[in-house]
């Protein structure tokens, strides 16, 4: 890491970012598909406002025998990342969107949250809930 990146992570730290490490996972049915659609993943990520990913790490792809049912083999990619974010609603938020298989926070110690950051970071939640809801993959059962 640069001078220049390493300045900027210490002050964004000293400004009360969030420090985490991640771990995303893709499995696909091609090597070609697993690589691409992972670099993209994180690309896609890396713009995002208020965060800031670094240390990326990309594994070896592995081929994987019989990952699911009616699927002989697959592969599997994986990255390992270091991450700031400006607030904890942020990092919710990429969680909620980027998926991660695991999330480590590192950095500060303690996390203070006002009213406002929780009822986003629910509201957040909800909104995802009901995307899955309209799209027809899932949603919340109300029973009687």
């Amino acid at each position: 890491m640069d001078e220049k990146t390493q300045k900027l992570l210490e002050g964004r730290l000293k400004d009360g970012w969030i420090k985490s490490t991640m771990m995303i996972e893709v499995l696909a049915v091609t090597e070609q598909a697993a690589k691409e659609s992972l670099e993209k993943h994180i690309e896609k990520m890396e713009k995002e406002e208020h965060a800031m990913v670094y240390n990326k790490e990309f594994q070896k792809i592995n081929k994987v025998e019989k990952p699911l049912p009616r699927i002989p083999e697959a592969y599997s990619n994986v990255v390992e990342f270091d991450l700031l974010t400006e607030n904890f609603d942020k990092l919710v938020y990429l969680v909620m969107t980027y998926a991660p298989a695991s999330v480590e926070i590192m950095e500060p110690k303690d996390i203070k949250l006002d009213m406002g950051e929780l009822q986003a970071m629910l509201n957040s939640l909800s909104e995802l809930i009901h995307k899955f809801a309209a799209a027809g993959i899932g949603g919340v059962i109300i029973g009687t």
